[in-house]
């Protein structure tokens, strides 16, 4: 595939390893031929690398594939899925699953991204609701713009939400970087 077909989120192979592409950019100079610079998430590693092409080089595409999967319970520092269909369980380890493990919650469906028949990254839904099981309290006068603080929600996982959230409230995240979205 042409290096100009890369956008967000698509995936690739270089050197056998599959890449993730967070970003993408297309950069033309007027006396110089057209580059596009990348920046790529390994799923094996979970490093993160840039990377630059000439505008007319190929890439190789990724086989990889996506399949239901339902979070069932953490061991150590594996997470345990099952497959929903065949009832197979298996298991991901810390590092595979990134910084989204910190919102898994038992029977959660998620979706599991396979390269060469391993799964490789887990896809948690976007936004998830949770309730606020502690925080400090907000006090008047401290209604400065964006004004945050930190909570700890009923899975566990800590958050910065605004000063108003208060124990018990129920709050929209994102899960792909821990920020509070709305209450819900």
């Amino acid at each position: 595939m042409n290096v100009t077909d890369l956008k967000n989120g698509t995936i690739y192979q270089e050197n056998g390893q599959p890449l993730l592409v967070v970003k993408y950019e297309h950069i033309k100079v007027s006396r110089g031929g057209a580059t596009v610079k990348v920046k790529v998430k390994n799923l094996l590693t979970g490093q993160v690398l840039e990377k630059s092409y000439v505008a007319s080089g190929h890439v190789e595409r990724a086989d990889v594939y996506r399949k239901n999967a339902q979070y069932l319970y953490k061991e150590g520092e594996n997470y345990y899925f099952m497959d929903p269909d065949s009832f197979e369980q298996f298991f991901v380890d810390k590092e595979v699953m990134g910084d989204s493990y910190r919102f898994l919650v038992e029977g959660q469906k998620v979706q599991a991204l396979y390269f060469n028949g391993n799964a490789v990254s887990m896809e948690l839904p976007i936004s998830m609701i949770f309730e606020v099981s502690y925080t400090e309290p907000g006090y008047k006068g401290n209604t400065v713009s964006n004004v945050l603080k930190s909570a700890t929600l009923d899975n566990g996982a800590e958050v910065r939400v605004p000063i108003f959230i208060k124990i018990g409230d129920k709050v929209k995240i994102d899960t792909r970087d821990g920020s509070y979205v709305s209450k819900a």
